[in-house]
């Protein structure tokens, strides 16, 4: 890893801002769920430093997905601890997971982000959830499943003739109480003492 300097101006408010991010709470439930899963505990009081080399989380994931079979490198070479976080995030998408809910491995080897790493792993027991038989922590709300909802052809037919509130309405319609402009002026002629 490259040594970083100071950050100044507007990347020193970008890191405070990412940095304020975080959850210890989270985080703190995160390998609560971890040591679960896997029957060890942490490699060390670090979160960062126990997730850096990805073999945690590479573990965690063959345990839900038996199609995860990209082999886990234990080398203590940088290259190779950045291979199985990167495996570990392609991975989560082949599990299930969107693009927008992954991190990238700087965000993790580099302590670029861990609140988008936090927050990756949750949804990934958010996804572990809905596996048949789980019985573990639960770190987030249920994934939804989709409502599939029948009309028949009479409903259809009637919900084509009812205008819906998005597009507006007219009842109690009026222009009552309109004032646009000047209103006209009706005076009386003789108040002015002009005679038209």
């Amino acid at each position: 890893m490259a040594s970083q300097g100071p950050s100044f101006g507007m990347s020193a408010e970008v890191k405070r801002k990412i940095d304020g991010k975080r959850n210890p709470e989270q985080e703190q439930k995160v390998r609560e769920f971890i040591e679960f899963h896997l029957g060890e505990p942490f490699p060390s009081d670090n979160y960062q430093e126990s997730l850096k080399n990805g073999i945690l989380l590479c573990r965690l994931l063959k345990k839900f997905h038996p199609g995860f079979t990209s082999k886990i490198d234990k080398g203590k070479m940088p290259f190779n601890q950045r291979c199985n976080v990167e495996n570990f995030c392609e991975g989560l998408k082949t599990f299930g997971l969107q693009e927008m809910e992954l991190f990238q491995v700087n965000d993790l080897f580099e302590g670029k982000n861990l609140a988008q790493v936090t927050a990756c792993i949750v949804a990934f027991a958010r996804h572990a959830q809905k596996q048949p038989g789980y019985d573990g922590p639960i770190l987030a709300p249920k994934q939804s499943e989709g409502n599939v909802r029948e009309f028949t052809d009479e409903q259809l037919k009637a919900g084509q003739y009812t205008i819906g509130l998005q597009m507006g309405t007219n009842k109690c319609a009026s222009q009552a109480g309109q004032n646009f402009g000047l209103g006209r002026q009706v005076t009386d002629k003789q108040e002015h003492g002009k005679d038209f």
